[in-house]
């Protein structure tokens, strides 16, 4: 298990920038995948931005070229770089940490940090 903490979140306008960072709490955070997650009222949780332990990116759709994901595995961070700001990026964006454990995946979720993109 690893604990996640997310900080970054807030109020910006359309066209606007914002910077998410997610802190784990042990040591060997970087054998993780690490991803971004956001759900908005009523949707689903849907997939924004990963990186493998290997550095390897993977982005949704609608952040492609708008958002960058990036780790530091030595202070055991991963940051989520948000630019040219949408309303409809508006969500709580929650950090993941999973690991294949043989069967399945082990999910870590962190507590969601609101992000709020005005018109």
């Amino acid at each position: 298990q690893v604990q996640l903490v997310e900080s970054g979140g807030g109020l910006v306008q359309a066209g606007g920038s914002l910077r998410l960072s997610c802190v784990g709490s042990r040591s060997g955070f970087n054998v993780y995948t690490m991803g971004w997650y956001r759900q908005a009222p009523g949707k689903q949780r849907d997939l924004v931005a990963s990186i493998t332990s290997g550095g390897f990116t993977n982005y949704g759709d609608s952040v492609k070229g708008r958002f960058t994901i990036s780790r530091d595995n030595a202070k055991n961070t991963v940051i989520l770089q948000m630019n040219s700001l949408k309303p409809e990026d508006t969500a709580v964006y929650y950090c993941n940490a999973r690991l294949w454990g043989g069967s399945t995946w082990n999910n870590n979720w962190g507590q969601g940090t609101q992000v709020t993109v005005s018109s």
